[in-house]
């Protein structure tokens, strides 16, 4: 029951928090990162450490000379080991199990991960947390407070509605091109996201000694191959039975060497969750890969922002949201993107309709270049407070 209880504590990373509570700062794809990454890396180093679920996770067995926690203890500090040439022999005739057989002059395949399995498991869910930590950071709640009083589907009086959507026109025009350090911090972090998961792929695959890059694949090969004729790759790499050497003195004074079988019951979790982590680790770096191509299109194609601002602003005329565009720098697009995430489709509407109308984009001349270098700031409203109770300073 404790493993249910620390396992329950964990799903705060995934839960789905009210509009109301929490501003969207972000897209789905970053929150496959921090929330559900994170969550199952916490769970699996939750898993691999509930030693009911499995009894002990090493059960070493010897001629009775050695006290049987002594060679448990000592098997389980130092590392096992296995004979990569003795994988395919036969079972119960000619090896004890696989990899298991005589070891002389053999070359033996060193087991000692399983020590760190918890710790690495949980090193990499706080990796995976530390893109949306320095975002949050950066962010410093702009969001939460232009937003404050409009987000979610919550039912206001029209004018309260018609107030707070003017603050955040007043605030938007005012601070017109000012926004592109705050796009540039949400970009670097999705590109962090993206590095992130590949690096995660490299340092599973040192840490398994190499075997990790081809487990996915291997394991499907392993699947499609007749019964008679195919190998486990799962076992080869958590094997449930190894050897253990260790060495005493006997009564003589003379070191006496002694060969131990030992069960690693925690290798039946390990390479359900490494072949678990394998796909999703695929899956993630896939779909990462796509955001950040996705917002380099956004960044360097007019054209894309139009038709992104489009999809919320329905009732806009193509030629008003063009206009509209030209005016705006990357960043600004992107808090305009945020707000119509925060906000209700009325307010958005409302408030961009009005921006519209303010900016004069049904006049704007040609377009500037797709870098947008050369910025077009002409404030129509004087100064405003800003939303956290001073004078407005760019965050």
């Amino acid at each position: 029951m404790a493993v249910f209880g620390m396992v329950s504590a964990v799903s705060g990373f995934i839960k789905i928090r009210y509009l109301l509570d929490k501003a969207v700062i972000d897209n789905m794809v970053f929150r496959c990162h921090y929330r559900i990454t994170t969550a199952i890396l916490f769970t699996c180093c939750i898993i691999v450490t509930a030693n009911n679920l499995i009894g002990d996770p090493i059960s070493c067995i010897n001629d009775g000379s050695i006290p049987m926690h002594v060679i448990n203890t000592f098997c389980w500090i130092t590392y096992t080991f296995t004979i990569p040439g003795q994988q395919h022999r036969q079972i119960g005739t000619d090896v004890a199990g696989p990899g298991l057989g005589n070891d002389y002059g053999q070359e033996k395949r060193y087991h000692s991960y399983y020590q760190w399995v918890p710790f690495v498991l949980f090193f990499q869910g706080l990796m995976f947390y530390v893109p949306h930590w320095v975002w949050k950071n950066m962010e410093d709640n702009k969001i939460r407070m232009i937003t404050d009083g409009l987000r979610g589907m919550i039912s206001v009086p029209d004018d309260y509605r018609r107030d707070r959507q003017d603050r955040i026109l007043k605030y938007f025009v005012n601070s017109l091109n000012t926004h592109n350090g705050y796009s540039f911090a949400y970009f670097f972090c999705e590109l962090l996201n993206f590095v992130n998961v590949i690096v995660n792929i490299f340092m599973v695959d040192k840490f398994l000694g190499g075997a990790f890059m081809s487990y996915g694949t291997d394991v499907v090969k392993f699947s499609n191959m007749d019964q008679d004729q195919r190998f486990d790759p799962m076992i080869e790499i958590f094997p449930r039975l190894t050897k253990c050497t260790f060495h005493k003195f006997g009564p003589s004074g003379s070191v006496q060497k002694h060969d131990t079988l030992c069960v690693l019951a925690l290798n039946i979790l390990n390479e359900k969750i490494y072949i678990f982590l394998w796909f999703w680790f695929i899956i993630l770096a896939t779909i990462s890969g796509g955001a950040v191509l996705y917002s380099l299109v956004v960044i360097m194609m007019p054209t894309t922002r139009e038709t992104i601002i489009k999809r919320s602003y329905r009732s806009g005329q193509r030629k008003e949201i063009a206009g509209l565009v030209r005016r705006l720098e990357i960043g600004d697009f992107l808090i305009l993107h945020f707000l119509s995430q925060n906000l209700s489709t009325r307010s958005y509407s409302d408030m961009l309709q009005q921006l519209c109308s303010l900016l004069g984009a049904s006049r704007t001349p040609s377009a500037p270049s797709t870098l947008e270098m050369n910025p077009i700031s002409h404030p129509i409203y004087p100064p405003v407070e800003s939303f956290g109770g001073g004078k407005e300073t760019e965050t």
